[in-house]
């Protein structure tokens, strides 16, 4: 009897984790190095991490805008602009893409891997 609370809650937490992915491929596309690549130039490029992280090397012509500064400085960001998003691995730029959705952003992608996997151009801080 003891162990049907921990089987309750651990599939209760694989219920709410496969729930929130399929509720974000609803407005939020991943795309491969080569699709963000195509189109990243016309869109607002913004890298999601913090700014130590953002010095030691980022893809040229992004901004950093720090997840954890979004709703601060969510003016800096447009609605009629596609956003083009990215992390170290891809787990931060999915929860930006979450509260640029309630912000009422509707064309947000994000880049598969993260920028681990970026072999394009980068821009490192001197």
């Amino acid at each position: 009897m003891q162990w049907i609370f921990p089987i309750v809650v651990i599939v209760a937490l694989i219920l709410y984790v496969l729930g929130r992915q399929l509720y974000q491929k609803t407005f939020l596309t991943t795309l491969t190095e080569e699709e963000f690549k195509q189109d990243y130039r016309k869109a607002q490029l913004i890298d999601v991490r913090e700014p130590n992280e953002f010095d030691g090397g980022h893809i040229l012509g992004a901004r950093n805008i720090p997840m954890t500064q979004m709703k601060m400085r969510k003016s800096e960001i447009r609605k009629d602009k596609p956003v083009y998003l990215y992390c170290q691995s891809g787990m931060r730029s999915a929860r930006a893409a979450n509260m640029l959705k309630k912000m009422g952003h509707k064309d947000i992608y994000q880049l598969k891997g993260g920028f681990k996997k970026w072999t394009g151009k980068v821009k490192k801080k001197k």
